[in-house]
């Protein structure tokens, strides 16, 4: 059976949608946490597929995070190495600063339903599931500039760096496709402080639009994800 590996920050924050879809696909899927479990010991190479999840912390907060440090340098290893890698939120942003690319504090939180724009790139890969328009989950206030010899797939009308590729093994995306309705009432709870601290947005409108679009959303990020192992050969 393949593996499939997910470094998770925050426990709320998993697979959500996504687990039934590997399973199909044959992955039998562990978590590793990042912060408590030793990534220092984790092999970059061992399993068939990485996906590295998201969390409330910034790439750049290393001296606060060491874990991240440990992180990055397994991560740039298996990405160096051309091992199949999806990288969601923070994760992207770990697959950006990995391969060179810069992460910083953007100029606004961008959390929400909102679609993307994809390029002409992205409107040749997985991600032209969402081509119509359809709502993705933004949940970020930190933002990357792109690596160098990344393929820029997305982006929305706050910040220009939704999702790139690099190479055909790596797929990173600032947005959230993996999330359902349910799943989602775990992050109104572990993100109050946020939601609270963040003007024009509440828990009553963040579910609102949730019940409008988590649905289409999470059937077209399984399909973005199948497409994707395909084109993987997994």
């Amino acid at each position: 059976m393949k593996t499939a590996l997910a470094l998770r920050h925050v426990a709320f924050e998993d697979l959500d949608r996504f687990t039934p879809l590997l399973a199909e696909r044959g992955y039998a899927t562990r978590y590793v946490e990042a912060g408590y479990d030793d990534l220092a010991g984790l092999d970059p190479l061992a399993d068939d597929l990485w996906i590295v999840l998201g969390g409330p912390i910034g790439v750049y907060e290393q001296d606060a995070y060491p874990f991240l440090a440990d992180e990055l340098q397994r991560l740039r290893a298996r990405l160096e190495a051309g091992r199949p890698t999806l990288g969601i939120c923070l994760g992207c942003q770990l697959i950006a600063e990995a391969l060179g690319g810069r992460v910083y504090p953007g100029h606004g939180k961008e959390i929400g339903w909102k679609p993307l724009t994809l390029t002409a790139a992205g409107l040749d890969s997985p991600l032209a599931a969402f081509a119509d328009g359809t709502p993705v989950l933004h949940w970020h206030g930190d933002t990357f500039d792109l690596p160098e010899g990344a393929t820029l797939l997305a982006s929305s009308d706050l910040y220009p760096h939704q999702a790139f590729s690099w190479g055909n093994h790596a797929l990173a995306l600032q947005f959230h496709m993996e999330t359902t309705a349910r799943g989602l009432e775990r992050w109104l709870i572990g993100h109050a402080g946020e939601i609270a601290g963040t003007p024009g947005l509440s828990v009553s409108t963040l579910r609102a639009a949730t019940a409008l679009h988590a649905a289409t959303a999470a059937a077209k990020g399984q399909q973005c994800l199948a497409g994707w192992l395909d084109r993987l050969g997994g």
